[in-house]
């Protein structure tokens, strides 16, 4: 069988950690980017070949880019989250959440593209990007510009034989929630229903060998983001308590 190359971003903490681990485990060629050199080594020891790469500098993508060979898999995994309210925010919170949740993931697909063969790009967006919930509007709408854009993507590269999954999962038990949410109340709130880095990083994995259009984690919230767009003001009404953050 074919060893599969897997590029994974965002792979030195949380899920990314997490499906690196597993695609190891499965025997795949990983690339893995990240940011900490601390668990770019560990991840090196794993057995990945880990680089550096801040996704914010375009000039770091490229780099990125030219230490890649052809690629069967990218995962476009990393991402950042701020939950205040935007008069909250400073701009520049606001910019690094558009750079890394937006225009990197954009800036890789352009790039990489072009080093796929018969390829498959999975991206981690979120259910924040069909159900946008109060202390989370500058998020939720990095989230929304990435599923439109993965919609769109997909009819793009159909004709090369490229396909395109959307991974949307709710509320994950990891150090990106923590720093997302530093109070802790809204964390609190969902702790019912928070999923594990396990589950979703399982669930990524298995559209590798078994690609499909979308994922929704867990899959009631599937349901839920149908019923938003049919019925909003009901949602709200009745989810506020579990999704808006105090």
């Amino acid at each position: 069988m074919h060893k599969k190359t897997v590029l994974i971003t965002g792979a030195t903490s949380g899920l990314g950690l997490q499906m690196t681990k597993l695609c190891l485990a499965k025997g795949y060629e990983v690339y893995a980017t990240g940011r900490n050199e601390v668990s770019l080594t560990t991840l090196k020891n794993l057995g990945a070949n880990a680089i550096r790469a801040d996704l914010r500098h375009v000039s770091q993508i490229d780099e990125l880019i030219q230490q890649l060979p052809v690629l069967d898999v990218a995962i476009i995994n990393a991402g950042i989250g701020i939950f205040e309210s935007v008069y909250a925010l400073a701009d520049e919170e606001i910019d690094m959440m558009i750079d890394v949740n937006v225009k990197a993931p954009i800036f890789l697909a352009k790039r990489l593209t072009l080093k796929m063969q018969d390829g498959h790009f999975i991206f981690i967006s979120s259910q924040a990007g069909k159900v946008a919930t109060k202390k989370a509007s500058v998020y939720a709408a990095t989230k929304h510009a990435i599923t439109g854009f993965i919609d769109g993507f997909r009819h793009e590269v159909a004709p090369y034989n490229i396909k395109v999954t959307g991974i949307f999962p709710g509320p994950i038990d990891t150090p990106f929630l923590q720093k997302a949410d530093a109070a802790g109340t809204y964390r609190h709130a969902i702790a019912h229903f928070l999923l594990t880095p396990e589950q979703v990083a399982n669930a990524v994995v298995k559209t590798i060998e078994r690609p499909v259009r979308s994922v929704n984690l867990p899959r009631v919230m599937g349901f839920t983001s149908k019923l938003y767009a049919l019925a909003p003001v009901l949602v709200e009404k009745f989810g506020g308590r579990f999704f808006n953050k105090k």
